[in-house]
């Protein structure tokens, strides 16, 4: 067998790496050509890569009315405003930490799923996964499957050869093209930036981000593919910390599939050693060599043993979503039982019922309970309406002529609302402390009247002063509040007046 058409048996043929005797430190990289699978599982990724696909390129399209003046794309990063706007929730630059709170949740529920299901996330949701699956996908429907690729890459570089590889390349960036562009909708209007890109009226920064995604589409699902789980992801790595004997993986029943041999063979197990697992597999492994970190736990090779066994007129499950729990049991009750029906009974009859409550799990439910009522205690609290004051430090006071001493003050209020009616300061501080707003009317009662920008950020100048003659501290708590119309307390700050010290 060739080294193409057993790519598992690569790091078992490379020599050893001495540089003193000449070798090289790395072998060169084995091309895997995964082969065409049909099954319960294969339709479940066709599924899934289908609604992640549809949910990547669809989103930037929707609309949501959010009122006059305001944009109305229902997922949008609005960098020139500092919006991000997600159809009904609109955060500001200082409500960052609701997308930090985000990430924590996503990360424990990542956690949590490869505790209980292994690498589902590697194998269904990637975007590496789902991204190299549908350029895999182009490249069987142009070139052919398996044999047919192997083939051809093998064959002499011909008019055939170069019209399908240019074909399959060509479909491939005209993918990365239309992932590029999705990815600058996100941060621009939809409509006006794709108009803007075709017409050659975008700007620098459009071109360059789109080109910039573009190119890593093509790059990493094209031509990287499997090297990117094998070297350049770390969550091979951490993944490892996540599991035990009772989290459901990709798994060889070799307690049932050993020893190998031919169909016929009484005295060989159900593993008749046809490869159809390594074949259909996008890294290029060998599942019963056991747990592998280039394994990403797509269970492709669960559908190929299933039809293989299927053929054969045997039970399926040679290779299924299984616990080592499991694994070791089965393996325990039949080490002294010949292949056959009997023991296949009696290793089914060990196995337990998955153990989905445990302490690593209860751990990460509890996790992202706590952090799940965090984010929404911290939603449905958040205030829509801010005032925030900040005093002249350069100089702290100016003494007037008649003696008295004045601060001044720059009042900033964020709103978050399409509301625009005018709301009235109050100063809450000692007797005789007077305060002036520049430029603002005054209401029957006296009060300035501040205008609050609707859904943006209004500032004034305020001057606080205490008459001569006055005795103030060096430093005097103050409080400057916000009334609307029917005079309740909408907003308020504390803040300090500084005098000269004693």
């Amino acid at each position: 067998m060739s080294t193409i058409d057993a790519p598992h048996r690569a790091k078992a043929d490379r020599p050893a790496a001495s540089p003193a005797a000449g070798q090289p430190l790395y072998a060169d990289r084995v091309k895997v050509y995964p082969k065409r699978v049909f099954g319960r599982v294969r339709s479940v990724k066709w599924a899934v890569l289908v609604a992640c696909l549809a949910l990547y390129y669809v989103l930037p399209w929707l609309r949501w009315d959010r009122g006059p003046g305001v944009p109305d794309q229902a997922v949008l990063v609005d960098i020139a405003h500092a919006r991000l706007f997600f159809f009904w929730v609109e955060l500001w630059p200082q409500e960052i930490y609701f997308l930090a709170g985000a990430l924590i949740l996503g990360a424990f529920a990542l956690f949590a799923v490869s505790s209980l299901f292994g690498r589902l996330w590697c194998g269904f949701t990637c975007p590496q996964t789902v991204w190299t699956d549908l350029f895999m996908w182009v490249e069987r429907w142009i070139q052919g499957d398996r044999n047919a690729r192997m083939k051809l890459d093998q064959g002499p570089r011909d008019a055939n050869w170069w019209t399908r590889k240019a074909l399959t390349h060509g479909v491939w960036l005209l993918i990365a093209a239309a992932t590029g562009g999705a990815w600058v909708m996100y941060f621009n209007d939809a409509p006006s930036v794709t108009h803007a890109i075709l017409t050659g009226r975008a700007s620098l920064e459009v071109y360059f981000f789109f080109a910039l995604f573009a190119g890593f589409t093509y790059l990493l699902a094209g031509w990287a593919r499997e090297q990117v789980c094998t070297y350049m992801c770390p969550w091979p790595r951490f993944q490892a910390a996540m599991l035990d004997e009772n989290s459901l993986v990709v798994t060889y029943r070799d307690w049932r599939g050993e020893p190998r041999g031919k169909p016929r063979d009484a005295a060989t197990g159900d593993c008749v050693d046809c490869f159809a697992c390594v074949h259909v597999c996008p890294t290029g492994i060998d599942i019963r060599d056991g747990q592998q970190l280039e394994c990403i736990g797509c269970g492709l090779c669960v559908d190929a043993c299933d039809s293989v066994m299927g053929k054969l007129g045997r039970p399926k499950g040679l290779i299924a979503f299984e616990t080592l729990r499991n694994l070791s049991a089965s393996a325990a009750a039949t080490a002294a039982m010949p292949p056959g029906e009997a023991r296949f009974k009696a290793g089914m009859a060990a196995r337990h019922l998955p153990r989905f409550i445990r302490p690593r799990t209860m751990m990460y439910a509890g996790a992202l309970a706590v952090v799940s009522l965090v984010m929404l205690g911290a939603f449905l609290l958040r205030s829509t309406l801010d005032v925030t004051v900040i005093r002249d430090r350069a100089p702290l006071f100016v003494r007037l002529s008649d003696g008295g001493i004045r601060n001044a003050y720059t009042v900033k209020i964020v709103n978050k609302t399409r509301e625009e009616a005018p709301l009235a300061l109050v100063l809450q501080a000692p007797e005789g402390f007077r305060m002036v707003v520049q430029d603002v009317p005054d209401d029957a009662e006296g009060r300035p009247l501040l205008s609050r920008r609707a859904d943006g950020i209004a500032q004034y100048r305020v001057l606080v002063t205490v008459p001569g003659g006055q005795r103030v501290a060096d430093s005097t708590p103050v409080t400057f509040r916000l009334l609307d119309a029917t005079g309740r307390a909408v907003a308020s700050t504390s803040s300090t007046f500084a005098g000269p010290r004693p």
